[in-house]
């Protein structure tokens, strides 16, 4: 049961260290708490923790023209920040996590605003169909957080210049382009500024959990943690990690994300897999290569593996044997 509300809302825009900070928080989080956590990155992709870099991203134009390039720990696809974008992270112990109440405060600071909106799907918030927000979800030992964008006025031209969307991505959401899916609150409210919406994202909090939010400052942090995370998270191996000329490879993408496989055959064993996908189920799906490295390259040992792979519902199984299914339709 949630029994204190804090939250940390950091004028810092230096995307790496924010996303060591939402770490730092997840870890700190305590039993009964829920930290909201407000945050802007300027000019950066963040792509998803599964995801090909280079696929999904114009990394040298982007790095060019001053972008970053940031890797979440969580699942989902690659979005595109500036600061004309709010991000918003909530963190609780698992007892505790309830995103249908999370994405209530979500809904009820923006009608609060005076727009109406709506859930769509798992993880998106539209507006008349079009997109403002998209969430993504991650868990880890007992703490969870659950995080998303609110498009203020993000600039539209470059959403669209830096990433790479896949038509398979677009056509299963019925759109031709990305810029087509999505839009900014300030169409709809043009005088609506991002410090408006963190006022009001900090009231409708306290109003849906019946609680008054305390505020954290850069003095309740341990900032010697979080410039460790800020390293690593700005490091080239957690960003993009090491080329391999792979010389076998399967994709495909499925009801809940898109999915792609690379690997080298060595003496008949699998080696160098590497598994890119935009599903939400970050760890599951992180964990499958594992799996494979050094199997036998044969039907019988490859179900073998991945069905002795854990999965806590009827949805991670389900992902599990889709994968399963694509690799052995490779096999002649």
């Amino acid at each position: 049961m949630i029994k204190s509300l804090y939250y940390y809302d950091t004028k810092d825009t230096f995307p790496y260290r924010n996303l060591a900070v939402e770490e730092y928080l997840l870890r700190r989080v305590g039993e009964g708490e829920c930290i909201l956590y407000l945050w802007q990155n300027r000019h950066t992709v963040v792509i998803g923790r599964n995801q090909n870099a280079w696929a999904e991203c114009r990394i040298h134009e982007l790095e060019e023209s001053g972008g970053h390039l940031v890797r979440r720990l969580s699942g989902g696809g690659a979005v595109y920040h500036d600061l004309g974008n709010l991000n918003f992270t909530f963190l609780v112990r698992e007892a505790d996590y309830d995103v249908k109440r999370q994405l209530s405060v979500i809904l009820h600071a923006v009608r609060a605003l005076g727009l109406e909106a709506e859930l769509s799907g798992r993880n998106d918030i539209t507006i008349l169909g079009q997109k403002f927000s998209g969430n993504a979800f991650y868990r880890s030992q007992g703490h969870c957080y659950h995080h998303g964008t609110l498009l203020v006025n993000v600039d539209m031209s470059l959403l669209s210049r830096y990433l790479n969307v896949s038509p398979d991505k677009l056509a299963s959401k019925g759109v031709k382009s990305v810029r087509s899916r999505v839009v900014n609150l300030t169409q709809y409210l043009p005088d609506l500024t991002v410090d408006a919406l963190r006022r009001q994202l900090v009231e409708s909090f306290g109003a849906v959990y019946g609680l008054t939010p305390v505020p954290l400052g850069d003095a309740d942090l341990d900032q010697a943690a979080i410039d460790e995370a800020t390293e690593r998270f700005a490091s080239w191996e957690w960003r993009c990690g090491a080329k391999v000329a792979f010389s076998e490879h399967v994709s495909k993408r499925f009801d809940w994300g898109g999915v792609e496989l690379n690997w080298q055959i060595d003496a008949g064993l699998f080696k160098n897999v590497r598994l890119f996908s935009d599903g939400l189920e970050a760890d599951l799906l992180a964990s499958l290569p594992e799996a494979l490295e050094g199997c036998r390259y044969e039907e019988t040992t490859i179900r073998k593996r991945l069905a002795d792979v854990p999965a806590e519902d009827d949805a991670q199984r389900a992902v599990i044997n889709d994968v399963t299914e694509l690799l052995c339709g490779m096999i002649e």
